[in-house]
């Protein structure tokens, strides 16, 4: 699968993401950084990955080591919480288009990523739990041709229809 390079021109073009030209054009924003981490071939591998072995939203691959870029870390802790949900909202854009150039659909649900801490009026908005800090749940994608593995809960399905349900009847 070829590489989708990300820049401001092809979020600006995107119909969603034209709505986050706020973000897009904020120079406050670490967006140059996001555009360039997911440009990565090795980060879009993962977010296919994440849905396809781990059945995990395709943010799951990658949030951890987004987080950890500094500008964005610092981005997210310090913004005001509209800007930073704005924020947010512009990277699940972004793996959408990625998500969708490599051929994948939104599925309409939404994944867990994480467990948000007790509101604070002096504290950023973070979890306390899960996998990501900043992230509280993503989209979940789907390959038009199917998945090449059954979910848990498939699996459980399938094997309740071929057990042979017992019943404890009184003699």
């Amino acid at each position: 699968m070829d590489c989708v390079e990300m820049t401001r021109q092809r979020f600006l073009s995107d119909d969603q993401g034209r709505t986050f030209s706020d973000v897009a054009n904020d120079p406050d924003q670490p967006f140059d950084e996001v555009l360039a981490f997911f440009s990565d071939e090795g980060r879009q591998r993962r977010l296919e990955e994440a849905e396809i072995h781990h059945d995990r939203p395709p943010l799951a691959g990658v949030v951890r080591e987004l987080e950890a870029i500094p500008a964005v870390d610092q981005a997210l802790a310090k913004m005001q919480l509209n800007q930073s949900k704005r924020l947010r909202q512009a990277i699940g854009v972004i793996v959408r288009m990625i998500m969708e150039a490599r051929g994948w659909s939104k599925t309409g649900r939404k994944g867990s990523l994480g467990v948000r801490a007790a509101k604070s009026a002096t504290a950023p908005n973070h979890n306390t739990g899960g996998l990501a800090f900043w992230f509280i749940r993503a989209e979940r994608y789907e390959r038009p041709s199917g998945m090449p593995y059954q979910s848990v809960r498939q699996r459980c399905r399938q094997l309740d229809s071929l057990t042979p349900q017992t019943t404890n009847r009184a003699h």
